[in-house]
């Protein structure tokens, strides 16, 4: 269906893709991995026509449809199931002629027998299910595009695609704008594809549950491995020539990662995660990482003041913005040893809830106690916009810490990969991924007793996401934690918090559990 032939593409005499060659035929699900900055979306957009490659052919079977994610919102004053239904242009054209043509019998048979064939008049019902999927009851799909946040908008345009089944669809980082629960949905939708995708992911989970086969992009080459992700890994293990020290480095984090659970398992209350997390142990395969590697680079500093017992409690609170109440009556406790997740469909108020708990909402009704030592690190999208992009790391972190000496920076940088010149290289020209460390940098230069984590994989490579569960894993203080990553989330929390229909309730299983109860209550 789609072959590529020694494909070479270069920007500003920069090489980016070397002589790459692959073919996807009928039905195959396909994972595209690599570090950031690899040239993963480069390729999809040569392959879309988007850029032009320098030289090597590119062909695809006539009569074939491939479809990529539009990164431009949808129009505001359309539905989203109108959206979706407008996005099959065959369909539409053929409505259009089955209008002009109502007084002759010969072509409507002919028109009618062309929507049969493209299946046009169950397209309401399948556009309904994606949306569905996607988050969109039914009341959210006959509602205005324009009374959309801008990430239920680009979940439109995704269904979109989906709703058309194309014959090889394109979907980079698809996950990114979903919750765990929608992430589920198309999990499943992938899994069952009657067709071929290449997807784009640093989300080890999903792609496990989704690819048979991975493209591994590395030093301008692709080379593929049959199998999911978990399969990609044993054979690449295998390929390193240091396969004695590989071994015995992911054997010394297997120990930190037990000594982890034995901390947390002679908990009563938590005796269940940790009989998960051995399970989760005993079948973890690790990444090849090159420790030495400053690009993966995370380093929590120990908290100045190591605190003991209850740090944070809240009693009957109610949370909201101005008269819209988004969260009440709750109440609970954060103690120092938490790793604490936060799940719930978005909407529900998890991102509300995470800037109480950081003290950057004040409670409408409540009380809120915390320890008078309490430091708190609030990592957070926003934090990206607000990086002065004309400055540098270092002087960025000086301007926000005028008592700090040249020594202190530079050591603080260093914890997150920056180092040498490095440190004044303008955040304009850093990537998404090491602006996202100098965030970490920023938040921690207090060595915070509590770091609370609003979707902090979304900029973060596999190798990068591999790198920080090791720091959170060795960080003394407590970690409250949303993510959209399942592995994230099994590797890190020991407890889960669902936000649901205005409330916040403990539940008492592990990231599976939850996800089988979603499900039936899906079903």
């Amino acid at each position: 269906m789609l072959t590529l032939q020694n494909i070479n593409f270069s920007i500003a005499g920069r090489q980016i893709l070397e002589e790459i060659g692959l073919q996807i035929s009928g039905r195959q699900h396909v994972g595209l991995v690599g570090r950031n900055g690899s040239g993963k979306s480069t390729l999809f957009k040569i392959i879309l026509g988007e850029l032009e490659q320098d030289s090597g052919k590119i062909q695809m079977e006539s009569g074939k449809l491939i479809l990529s994610v539009k990164q431009e919102m949808p129009d505001d004053g359309m539905t989203p199931r109108e959206f979706l239904l407008s996005s099959d242009l065959q369909r539409e054209k053929l409505l259009r002629q089955l209008e002009k043509n109502a007084d002759n019998p010969e072509s409507l048979a002919e028109i009618y027998d062309r929507l049969i064939g493209i299946n046009a008049f169950d397209a309401e019902s399948r556009a309904a299910i994606v949306l569905r999927g996607l988050g969109f009851d039914e009341e959210a799909q006959n509602d205005l595009l324009g009374n959309f946040s801008g990430g239920f908008r680009m979940r439109a345009a995704l269904g979109a695609i989906l709703f058309r089944e194309p014959d090889l669809l394109l979907l980079d980082e698809p996950t990114n704008h979903l919750d765990l629960e929608t992430s589920d949905w198309l999990k499943d939708f992938l899994r069952n594809y009657s067709k071929s995708f290449i997807l784009i992911s640093h989300d080890r989970d999903f792609l496990n549950d989704t690819v048979n086969a991975i493209l591994h992009l590395k030093n301008k080459k692709i080379t593929r491995y049959n199998g999911n992700f978990d399969a990609f890994i044993d054979t690449y293990a295998l390929k390193q020539k240091d396969a004695e020290e590989y071994n015995a480095k992911m054997e010394a984090k297997r120990k930190h990662m037990m000594e982890f659970v034995r901390k947390f398992g002679v908990k009563a209350t938590k005796a269940r995660q940790a009989q998960s997390r051995l399970k989760a142990i005993s079948k973890m395969k690790f990444i090849p990482i090159d420790q030495d590697d400053p690009s993966i680079a995370f380093g929590f500093p120990k908290p100045n003041f190591p605190l003991s017992s209850n740090i944070l409690s809240y009693d009957k609170i109610s949370l909201g913005y101005e008269n819209k109440i988004v969260l009440k009556n709750i109440s609970g406790t954060i103690m120092a040893d938490d790793r604490i997740a936060i799940v719930g469909a978005n909407g529900n108020g998890k991102t509300t809830f995470a800037k109480f708990l950081a003290g950057e909402l004040r409670q409408k009704k409540g009380t809120r106690e915390a320890n008078s030592k309490l430091k708190i690190g609030f990592y957070r999208q926003d934090l990206f916009e607000k990086l002065d992009v004309t400055k540098s790391s270092y002087d960025f972190l000086k301007e926000i810490t005028p008592n700090a000496n040249d020594k202190q920076i530079r050591s603080h940088l260093g914890r997150f990969g920056f180092s040498g010149d490095k440190v004044f290289q303008l955040i304009n020209e850093l990537s998404g991924g090491e602006r996202a460390r100098l965030v970490f940098a920023t938040l921690t230069l207090d060595a915070p007793n509590l770091l609370i984590l609003d979707e902090p994989t979304n900029h973060l490579d596999i190798e990068m996401r591999e790198s920080l569960i090791s720091a959170l894993t060795s960080y003394s203080g407590a970690v409250v934690l949303i993510t959209h990553d399942r592995n994230f989330l099994n590797r890190v929390a020991n407890s889960i918090i669902v936000v649901s229909n205005g409330s916040v309730i403990q539940f008492s299983g592990d990231v599976d559990q939850y996800e089988k109860a979603i499900l039936q209550e899906r079903q």
